[in-house]
């Protein structure tokens, strides 16, 4: 086992910031004198119905509290989802029923694990106690803070001067996630850096229910692929840990080149000194970008659908994208008919959502037909057995007559 210096050292790395490294000593030291593990919180809403990477950015963390022989207490929170999390949102979010929320739990749960130690992790639903809750309790929970102390909240207080809808239901989010780190006794929690306010909070009624307060540690958010937002679902700029090895592929090949390290110290489990000497290379030109981008892509897929599938996937991306060639497994389709609208085409070959969507992609020039880019949005196409069509860099459909 390390000391508590040597784990503190290892777990402060990639942090945002930790309230307070002092207390997290005094905590580790107490656990190894002791034997005893911490406990471990991180808070996971399932208000969608799959993990991308920003979320595994805790998960990561939290997975080196297991390593050290620490317990995960993973929150899944069905009742706090009901109300979605309010941080950083400039509107109220939208509404989940009970029953979304636990069809997009049972995903959740099933793909922590490619992360998590199971044996180390305890899974537990916030309902289990909100939902034994009285209007009496709920009474006890809000007179606990202050309309002036939520209003010290960044987006609440941008949110009221701007004079945009600030719901009481919104209010109560915080509270219930400080309930959690009271009903399972946290001695540390994790979360992002728009999660502070929520989980000091947590510490104030840990504090006021007699416990020892929780160390917060904050953990960088992760930028998406287009180098500017948050990664997320909604804005498509996402890595989803169930993606197809090929596309999880190409989507870090389309990294901007000054992510690249931080995807490496926040989503790869990489060491430290391995890390240090790839940014060394970077900074003095020892080593080409595009094989740093090709490392980390490798790096990924591997850590979710082993190395074969990873070689494999970088294979035919150098195949595709630098030898100018056709993937070995592109999806055939039959058509009968011997001319067809492109838009059709294209929606008809699964490569579009919807016509509107087709339109916009010739527009954007990013449709192909035989490797020459279709401009036309009215253009007739002539069917010929074994034609390629392709949107993007990644989406091809063969077509057989």
């Amino acid at each position: 086992m390390l000391t508590a210096k040597e784990q503190l050292e290892l777990l402060e790395r990639g942090t945002a910031q930790i309230i307070s490294k002092d207390e997290l000593l005094k905590k580790l030291e107490k656990s190894v004198a002791s034997g005893t593990p911490l406990r471990v919180k991180l808070g996971v809403d399932p208000t969608s119905s799959d993990i991308h990477l920003g979320h595994t950015v805790p998960l990561q963390k939290l997975r080196q509290f297991q390593d050290l022989g620490h317990t995960a207490v993973l929150i899944i929170g069905d009742y706090t989802a009901m109300i979605g999390d309010p941080s950083g949102k400039s509107s109220t979010r939208p509404r989940l029923s009970h029953e979304e929320v636990l069809a997009n739990a049972k995903t959740y749960q099933e793909q922590v694990f490619k992360i998590l130690i199971p044996e180390q992790t305890e899974v537990l639903f916030n309902g289990d106690w909100f939902s034994k809750m009285t209007f009496a309790d709920v009474a006890t929970m809000t007179s606990k803070l202050t309309v002036a102390r939520m209003l010290e909240r960044d987006d609440f207080a941008k949110r009221y001067c701007n004079h945009q809808p600030i719901s009481i239901l919104e209010f109560i989010y915080p509270l219930m996630q400080a309930t959690d780190s009271v009903e399972i006794k946290a001695d540390v929690e994790l979360g992002g850096t728009d999660q502070i306010f929520n989980i000091l909070l947590g510490r104030d009624l840990q504090k006021d229910a007699g416990l020892e307060s929780q160390v917060v540690m904050c953990l960088p958010l992760l930028v998406g692929l287009d180098g500017v937002n948050k990664m997320s679902k909604s804005l498509g700029n996402y890595v989803g840990i169930t993606d197809e090895p090929n596309d999880m592929y190409g989507k870090i090949m389309s990294l901007a080149d000054d992510l690249m390290i931080t995807y490496f110290e926040l989503v790869t489990n990489l060491e430290k000194a391995e890390i240090d000497a790839i940014k060394k290379g970077l900074n003095d030109g020892t080593l080409h970008p595009k094989k740093v981008k090709s490392k980390l892509g490798l790096q990924v897929v591997t850590q979710y659908h082993g190395q074969d599938a990873a070689l494999t996937a970088r294979d035919e991306f150098e195949n595709v994208f630098k030898a100018g060639g056709l993937p070995e497994d592109i999806p055939e389709f039959t058509i009968n008919d011997d001319r067809v609208w492109i838009v059709k085409l294209l929606v008809d070959l699964d490569l579009v959502k919807s016509n509107s969507d087709g339109r916009r992609m010739i527009e954007q020039g990013a449709v192909k037909l035989n490797n020459e880019k279709v401009e036309d949005c009215n253009l007739e196409v002539e069917i010929t057995d074994g034609m390629v069509l392709q949107v993007g860099k990644r989406k091809f459909a063969r077509v057989k007559k």
